[in-house]
């Protein structure tokens, strides 16, 4: 039986304002325990939520984004279930009138582009945290986190595969920070994913019975769960059996899903409008103000990299996946416009290997953009060699100066005078008949040996393209 694989994801994204959704109470990450939950966050008799207008606006940035359709009349809904790090019993979201309707965003895999249909991105409040292993006979609760604004992004079920799925996720990752609307930080919590997924033969119309893997906060182990949670199914439904609907967590230590809940239907959940919450009606003037805020976007900076630029897809999609690097790319651009593509392979090539390495992040790159430029330039107007370069930029790296400062300690400035360099020839073509000989017998690739030899007297320093120029004169 050959199967066919349907994933939807729904993305948790943690928009980056200063309070929380429907208080005053900070957002900031990493405080004590219980020291941001207000009375409005414990759901305390008498308090009332009030809306931040921030998160709105933010959310509208995402739907216009994606080129969604924003509705400029959305309500607040409370969506009741119990758990101990929700206070009030309820948490307030919505339901059929979201801020943010149907949209789409392309991703790429293996060269290929292919459009994600968005169902809808709706607003709503995050819920607080259980600590399950602070205590051995009981759980903590941590309500810092308790009504942080949420915008949760749904997809269509168009993904296929894993590593669409991963595609999309990084995509969506991307795009909320170029917007300035989310950090993107996962190890914080910031965006987290939840992978609906579900096997069904191929060719058949009808989907199957989906299982939902959730809170995952990591691009690996988001493929890693789905693949899992496919192959699981498919044992199922070819022993004979049924997929249950149900929530599964995902164990990355011991690479296992193991079953939560099943899976709660809407009505389960007994929604109904807030009536603590007026509905939220957006002006076409709020809408042309924050669509006139937008950045330049992922996808028109990877078409202008490549027009303007001469880049090739691969590169220019590299380079626009996140803004920081975008950014640092453009800055070091500034006078090497006509070397975009060395470039492009100093910035995807040595400095990112450098920030691999560390595990630094290219905001904070000790080795500045305007400081490759300047390097760069010096490879192009030949000052130096490309591999000198290499050590030029360890040694920037390292902070043992500025570009010039290191090339002229370090003795590194190529040798470009061509009667130096042609006395050093003339000399190794006399001390070298044999090699003369076989290289005018029709054995071209011995042209190493000499290119070998006069770097080796010129200590790496004589100029390759106007060696080999002499060479090739001398010998020809």
């Amino acid at each position: 039986m050959e199967w066919e694989t349907v994933i939807g994801l729904e993305i948790h994204t943690q928009l980056s304002t200063q309070s929380k959704i429907f208080s005053s109470a900070s957002t900031k990450f990493g405080a004590e325990a219980n020291s941001q939950a207000c009375a409005v966050d414990l759901g305390l008799p008498g308090v009332l939520p009030v809306l931040n207008k921030e998160a709105v606006n933010k959310a509208i940035k995402f739907g216009l984004a994606v080129g969604a359709h924003i509705n400029q009349r959305n309500i607040f809904d409370r969506k009741n279930y119990f758990y101990p790090d929700l206070p009030k019993g309820y948490q307030i979201s919505q339901l059929d009138l979201p801020i943010v309707g149907t949209g789409k965003i392309d991703i790429s895999v293996a060269d290929e582009v292919k459009t994600i249909g968005i169902t809808r991105a709706h607003l709503e409040e995050d819920a607080g945290k259980s600590v399950h292993d602070m205590f051995d006979d009981f759980s903590a609760i941590d309500l810092n986190r308790a009504g942080t604004p949420l915008l949760e992004i749904v997809s269509e079920p168009d993904m296929r595969s894993a590593i669409e799925a991963v595609a999309y996720a990084k995509k969506i990752h991307s795009l909320v920070q170029y917007i300035d609307i989310c950090d993107g930080n996962m190890q914080e919590g910031s965006f987290r994913c939840d992978a609906n997924v579900s096997v069904r033969p191929l060719g058949q119309i009808e989907l199957g019975t989906r299982a939902e893997l959730k809170n995952i906060n990591s691009f690996k182990f988001l493929e890693k769960a789905i693949n899992l949670e496919v192959e699981r199914q498919q044992d199922i439904l070819e022993d004979g059996g049924k997929v249950a609907q149900e929530t599964r967590l995902y164990d990355s230590v011991k690479h296992q899903t193991r079953s939560m809940r099943s899976k709660e239907e809407a009505n389960d959940y007994r929604y109904f409008p807030d009536p603590d919450l007026l509905p939220v009606e957006i002006s076409d003037e709020l809408l042309e103000q924050i669509k006139s805020q937008l950045p330049e976007l992922p996808a028109a900076k990877k078409a202008r990299f490549v027009k303007d630029f001469g880049l090739n897809n691969y590169d220019a999609d590299i380079l626009t996946s996140q803004k920081p690097l975008a950014d640092y790319f453009e800055t070091t651009l500034s006078g090497n416009e006509k070397n975009a593509k060395l470039c492009a392979n100093w910035v995807m090539g040595e400095l990112s290997a450098f920030l691999n390495k560390e595990q630094i992040q290219i905001q904070n790159s000790p080795v500045l953009a305007a400081d490759l430029a300047l390097l760069v330039a010096r490879i192009s107007d030949e000052t130096i060699s490309g591999n000198s370069a290499k050590e030029v930029f360890k040694s920037m790296w390292n902070g043992a100066g500025s570009v010039d400062e290191i090339i002229e300690a370090k003795g590194l400035k190529q040798m470009t005078d061509t009667n130096e360099i042609e006395a050093i020839v003339d000399e190794i073509i006399k001390n070298n008949a044999p090699q003369v000989e076989q290289f005018k017998s029709g054995n071209k690739k011995i042209i190493g040996f000499f290119v070998g030899k006069a770097m080796k007297e010129t200590a790496g320093k004589a100029n390759p393209k106007l060696l080999n120029q002499l060479l090739m004169s001398k010998l020809g």
